[in-house]
């Protein structure tokens, strides 16, 4: 069998990169004040307030279902209900969590082909019913990038936050891959957040070369109230915060974490490029991210799993594949070859 270097099922693969790696060392000197009251923490939250440009209120969680999860929480009560796409991570891979942590906040689904949310579609189930029967909607969420790999614009963003507005809705953003939507537009992190409307985000640092650690951003401090008691009581305040939050310091202060996912926004590219003249292949998403899916006969994703190829199916009936801040450029060329090789043989 094929003993691949790389695989591209999942971003997850990655190792730490080399600022995340070198920051936490650093801060592995001596003792530091435990839960969160350490110098490392304070600077990694200036960091993220100098990286967006305002004085927004900041917490870090291990992992994204977390982040997301007590975000969501926050911004509504156990009888409201939270807006999303059908393929929103909070939907379809969150294992109830945003249900859980709300107490039972319901999340209403709109359906979605490529994974965005439309105005017309959060007017839609914000208006849909208002009688005292039914939860009522408080929070939009959306994914940026998609679980599709797709971006929203600026302009989106926008108009996403004008209907939010209208309806007296909140706006959230799951930024798992947030680096990488900031690589593709081009833009500041500000422009596709709280200078567009987004209330607060959750920012991945996971998915971007470090170990764990998501960013939750609440542009309006008022919406975090007792934020610090729901991060406590659900096993997300870590004791020696330091080892959570330092790793930010070095992928902000480095400019790693946009270097990163520029990297993997452009392996991403090269594997769609090497196959995209490919008669039975074909795009089921525009490649926008860090991420290709392609949708192709069976028969030949059968002729990828023998020779080793890990990827998965779970979203359109596609192969996704990801790609990450250490991907080697000669493994996704490999990977292409293969490709190649299958739809011929």
């Amino acid at each position: 069998m094929t003993q691949h270097s790389q695989q591209f099922a999942s971003d997850n693969y990655a190792g730490i990169c080399p600022e995340a790696w070198a920051a936490m060392e650093r801060a592995n000197s001596g003792s530091a004040i435990a839960y969160g009251e350490d110098r490392w923490t304070q600077l990694a939250a200036d960091s993220l307030r100098t990286l967006f440009g305002t004085d927004c209120d900041v917490y870090f969680a291990f992992n994204g279902t977390a982040a997301n999860s007590l975000a969501l929480a926050s911004l509504c009560h156990s009888y409201h209900s939270v807006i999303c796409s059908s393929a929103a991570h909070v939907e379809t891979d969150e294992c109830g969590s945003p249900e859980f942590f709300s107490n039972g906040s319901k999340l209403l689904v709109a359906p979605s082909n490529d994974g965005k949310l439309t105005p017309e579609a959060v007017h839609r189930l914000a208006t849909g019913r208002s009688d005292i029967h039914f939860p009522k909607a408080r929070v939009v969420t959306i994914t940026q990038p998609t679980e599709t790999g797709q971006v929203y614009t600026i302009a989106e963003i926008k108009a996403l936050s004008a209907t939010c507005r209208e309806l007296g809705l909140r706006l959230h953003m799951d930024g798992a891959r947030f680096a990488h939507a900031c690589a593709t537009l081009d833009c500041n992190p500000a422009d596709i957040t709280w200078k567009a409307g987004v209330d607060v985000l959750c920012f991945g640092g996971t998915k971007n070369g470090m170990a764990a650690g998501e960013a939750i951003l609440f542009f309006d401090r008022a919406m975090a109230e007792d934020f610090a008691y729901r991060c406590k009581q659900a096993g997300q305040l870590a004791s020696k915060m330091r080892f959570l939050t330092a790793p930010w310091i070095g992928m902000l202060e480095s400019g790693a974490w946009l270097k990163n996912a520029r990297h993997a926004n452009a392996c991403a590219l090269q594997l769609y490029r090497q196959i995209q003249d490919l008669p039975e292949v074909d795009l089921l998403f525009p490649v926008q991210s860090n991420a290709v899916f392609l949708n192709a006969p069976e028969q030949m994703l059968d002729v990828l799993r023998a020779k080793e190829w890990r990827f998965y199916t779970f979203i359109g009936g596609g192969a996704r594949f990801m790609f990450a801040w250490d991907t080697d450029p000669a493994g996704v060329q490999e990977l292409a070859n293969d490709i190649r090789q299958a739809v011929s043989g």
